[in-house]
């Protein structure tokens, strides 16, 4: 990222374009994201019996492994600039974070609608 600076004081960044292959990565950064959110709802939801107790622990425990997730990939060389870390945030961590929770909660049927084989069921 260049900074570009005028006599008067003021700055500006400008950045730098992205190629094909950090969109790429990018995207699977968040795809990520998305699939372990919806695996720990989805864990709450079936190890859980009371109604608030899933929402509360998802809320609470997600976005911080959500931001683990995020710096262990920043570790790997995964990802670019994106300039703000608002943006990081917002695009790794509470967009997987709304997607994830989405598609347990809606797309999948609820844990007590599953059939189960009997030697699986709780008593």
């Amino acid at each position: 990222m260049a900074t570009i600076r005028y006599d008067e004081g003021y700055s500006f960044q400008t950045l730098c374009m992205a190629s094909a292959f950090d969109v790429f990565q990018l995207c699977f950064i968040v795809v990520l994201n998305t699939a372990a959110t919806a695996l720990l709802v989805r864990l709450f939801r079936n190890r859980l019996s009371s109604s608030w107790g899933p929402v509360v622990f998802a809320i609470v425990l997600i976005p911080p492994v959500l931001v683990v997730l995020t710096q262990l990939f920043g570790l790997l060389g995964f990802g670019f600039n994106l300039g703000s870390p608002r943006i990081v945030f917002a695009l790794l961590v509470f967009v997987p974070f709304a997607v994830g929770l989405t598609i347990d909660y809606f797309w999948m049927p609820a844990p007590e609608e599953v059939e189960l084989p009997d030697e699986y069921r709780r008593n």
